[in-house]
């Protein structure tokens, strides 16, 4: 329910928003949503009017517009209500992608009766229709926001109802359950029940497992889940073993992690070390350095070295002064952040404009320190983060009411308790994904949002 409108936009307002990237392109996109974004389209261009009994359609037209002496091509897109996004009369104009063409047309929808979308709103409408929850309409800010394709990967289940689906499925359980328990108030009297004290143990039990897994594969899910990993590697004798040991320190025992030794390929292993840096937990991983493989044990070296690189947040490609014509492979970069590193800086001049780090007398250490940390911060930003911490706490909340409801049954204490907790139980679910809700938190939520999304 919505607990009074407040600050938010209304819904039935006609809005408009550039919905594509901004700058010069081939093309722009200029959305309108509400009741009157097909009136409005039509008196910019007369040519442009839809057939209400058609559904979806696309005609060309011409956009002319103040002060511009030739009239520009346009592809409008009809949808009609309410099988839409928004579940509104939606148009999208699609035209040359020119800022100050752009913005001339969205002032002269304006002008026509439309108003200015404010950041999110697109979606809010969609969720207010009801045709996202909450959780998925927070994932569409994910897929905007995403930075890596792991972060993209996790914003697209949570968009097809990775998080939502486990939640509907518990709360369509626990209403029946209250249905049956408050049924039996009704004839508390005649000692009727509809569910006896078996039953009612089993499905909070049920429900009690499936809300801890769902506790779980969020924990997982969510991010500091693990350090943030970075790999050395680069071509052999490059000097990353020697600045692994400067980055991870001694050992328990005060030894060096890694071997050292002038004698190429003598890190035949992956070694790995977690540091912290500016309060920031970060794996190290030394690999084997890259070269043809010449016998069975260097093949497998350099499989495992590739295996950690591909599972890395940040490769450090190191080259000493001997290897400027070592580049790194493409296999490497294709996909992956990496930060091509001078190492051995004491032994010659430094790449113009790359990072120089010398193991021996610790020049450029603090700087790559730095730019490790500054690089962990920047993954850390998971824009699905807000989401998962606001569905833990409901979660946590429903499973601590799901106890409490399991041992008024185990005590056997008034049925009226029981409804109670379980009626509370079903207010954080619904909270999860917006059955259950208010206008500050859709501010919180959509104001994260661009405009025209």
């Amino acid at each position: 329910m919505l607990a009074g409108r407040g600050q938010l936009p209304h819904p039935d307002d006609t809005m408009v928003a550039l919905a594509s990237a901004h700058g010069p392109g081939a093309r722009a996109i200029v959305r309108l949503s509400g009741p009157r974004s097909p009136a409005i389209v039509h008196a910019l261009m007369p040519d442009a009017t839809p057939d209400p009994s058609a559904g979806r359609q696309w005609c060309p037209a011409s956009l002319r517009l103040p002060d511009v002496a030739s009239p520009l091509p346009a592809d409008i897109y009809f949808w009609p209500a309410p099988k839409t996004y928004t579940g509104q009369d939606l148009v999208e104009i699609h035209t040359l992608s020119s800022p100050p063409l752009v913005q001339l047309l969205i002032a002269q929808c304006l002008n026509a009766g439309a108003r200015a979308a404010q950041p999110g709103e697109f979606t809010m409408r969609a969720f207010l229709a009801g045709k996202l929850d909450l959780t998925r309409a927070e994932a569409v800010l994910g897929v905007v926001s995403a930075g890596s394709r792991g972060q993209l990967k996790e914003a697209l289940t949570q968009l097809a109802g990775g998080l939502a689906q486990p939640l509907d499925a518990v709360r369509d359980d626990l209403l029946n359950l209250l249905a049956d328990v408050e049924a039996g108030l009704d004839f508390a009297d005649e000692d009727i029940h509809f569910v006896d004290q078996t039953a009612l143990l089993n499905r909070l039990a049920k429900g009690l497992a499936f809300i801890t897994l769902v506790r779980k594969q969020m924990e997982q899910r969510a991010l500091g889940h693990r350090a943030f990993r970075v790999v050395l590697a680069g071509p052999t004798n490059a000097g990353k073993s020697r600045l692994f040991n400067v980055l991870a320190g001694k050992d328990r025992a005060g030894s060096d992690r890694a071997i050292v030794s002038e004698v190429p390929g003598a890190t035949r292993d992956w070694l790995e070390a977690t540091i912290q840096v500016e309060g920031i937990a970060i794996q190290v991983v030394d690999t084997a350095g890259r070269r043809d493989a010449t016998d069975a044990v260097e093949r497998q070296a350099q499989t495992s070295g590739a295996e950690q690189a591909r599972h890395a947040d940040l490769i450090l490609w190191c080259r000493g002064p001997e290897h400027r014509e070592s580049p790194p492979p493409s296999p490497l970069a294709s996909d992956l952040a990496l930060v091509p590193l001078a190492t051995k800086s004491d032994l010659g001049t430094p790449w113009p404009g790359m990072l120089a780090v010398s193991a021996v007398t610790g020049a450029g250490l603090d700087e790559l320190r730095g730019e490790l940390a500054r690089r962990a911060r920047d993954h850390a930003g998971n824009p699905l983060t807000a989401s998962l911490s606001r569905c833990r706490h409901h979660v946590d909340a429903c499973l601590e009411h799901l106890r409490l409801a399991h041992h008024l049954v185990l005590e056997e204490q008034p049925p009226e308790l029981l409804a109670l907790e379980i009626r509370l139980a079903l207010e954080e679910l619904g909270a999860m994904v917006g059955a259950v809700y208010t206008d500050d938190l859709l501010d919180r939520i959509f104001s994260r949002f661009c405009i025209g999304k």
